[in-house]
């Protein structure tokens, strides 16, 4: 059996949920797809310095005919709370936030498990969909979240573990 760039597979979810516009803020596990985002002429790429800015950023994206996408890790969930939902969920702004999830099962920064274990849980509580494909079934994901957070103006959350980015 074939491995799958879990890298390839998020960037291939991407463009096929007609995503055109992405900020980011830097993570390693995100290094490989934010160098595929940045080389694609179809996406705008905006390097953000911190999550609040990155979800404001996509919001007037929005606003302006795009479809936004904010690539983070799961550390600065907290940093983003109040501009998603007193903006997002309050004017009902759709956004795909692909998330980096550190903190979990196998994770060698002990600074990373207390949001790893929250991170889940305070998308739940503010009603945004968490969803948590493997690598394989990424592409088709993606594409369903953009369906779904567009669809209910929303943000929608994929999640992608360690075991995600590793292939497993």
């Amino acid at each position: 059996m074939n491995k799958i760039d879990p890298s390839l597979a998020v960037y291939r979810g991407l463009r096929r949920a007609g995503i055109d516009f992405a900020a980011s803020v830097p993570c390693v596990n995100l290094k490989e797809l934010l160098c595929l985002v940045g080389s694609d002429p179809g996406i705008i790429h905006i390097p953000v310095t911190r999550e609040e800015e990155g979800v404001g950023i996509c919001a007037g994206a929005w606003m302006a005919d795009r479809r936004p996408a904010l690539l983070m890790q799961n550390s600065g969930l907290g940093n983003s709370i109040n501009a998603l939902a007193s903006l997002d969920l309050l004017y009902r702004i759709p956004l795909l936030m692909i998330v980096s999830q550190r903190g979990s099962r196998g994770e060698t920064i002990s600074g990373q498990i207390p949001m790893g274990r929250l991170t889940e849980p305070l998308l739940r509580t503010m009603d945004i969909t968490v969803l948590t494909p493997q690598p394989a079934e990424a592409e088709a994901t993606l594409s369903r979240a953009w369906a779904l957070a567009s669809g209910r103006r929303t943000p929608v959350a994929v999640l992608l573990d360690i075991d995600f980015w590793r292939g497993d």
